[in-house]
């Protein structure tokens, strides 16, 4: 199968890279990027500009298509930056994957996201899980994290610190609110890209502690 991936650079996106390129049930993964990635025999990573994605591509047409991309307020410096990439960008590349027949979507989600909430993140999260949902495509899934646990490129000391929290306290917390590793995230986007069940689909955060 031919695997489309947004976010190859991210922690939970450099997860499914590596683990989709290492799947003898995928044969090919188009990563398109902001910068370059290393080559790889099943990789096509083309260079893009998220603000104008190429839209006639021929790459957009794939088996499945996986979202990990996203960002922080703090990183993207305000709100409306914010929702410009967890929310815009992502549904940039789900039209145009539906549009060129790409039958399937995975989307790295979160914990909590509810287009009415009053938590901006998490509105923002659901907001974009029910425009997907408006999509056509044949199987959709949700995949909603809590807390991620891997090392990223980028220093979120509250973050850290929550993980820490977490680490020692995870044996009597409910599975819900336990660390959830990148890997495991990862893995289980591709399983559902990979399944592609009809309909749509929720993988919750106490599945993947």
């Amino acid at each position: 199968m031919k695997l489309l991936l947004a976010g190859a650079t991210g922690l939970v996106g450099g997860h499914v890279l590596a683990q989709a390129l290492a799947d003898p049930r995928i044969d090919a993964v188009v990563a398109p990027v902001r910068r370059a990635l290393p080559a790889h025999p099943k990789l096509l990573a083309p260079t893009v500009d998220f603000e104008a994605l190429p839209e006639e591509a021929p790459w957009w047409a794939a088996d499945a298509a996986i979202s990990a991309l996203g960002t922080t307020i703090g990183k993207a410096g305000s709100q409306e930056a914010f929702r410009r990439v967890d929310h815009d960008y992502q549904l940039a590349i789900a039209k145009l994957a539906s549009r060129h027949g790409t039958p399937a979507f995975v989307l790295n989600s979160a914990l909590g996201a509810d287009a009415a909430s009053r938590i901006f993140y998490n509105r923002v999260k659901g907001e974009l899980e029910r425009d997907l949902a408006g999509l056509d495509f044949a199987s959709l899934t949700f995949v909603r994290p809590g807390l991620i646990g891997g090392e990223r490129q980028e220093s979120r000391p509250a973050e850290r610190a929550a993980l820490v929290l977490l680490g020692i306290l995870g044996p009597v917390l409910p599975r819900a609110w336990r660390i959830n590793p990148a890997e495991r995230i990862a893995a289980a986007m591709i399983e559902a890209a990979v399944a592609a069940k009809p309909g749509t689909h929720v993988v919750t955060s106490a599945e993947l502690a």
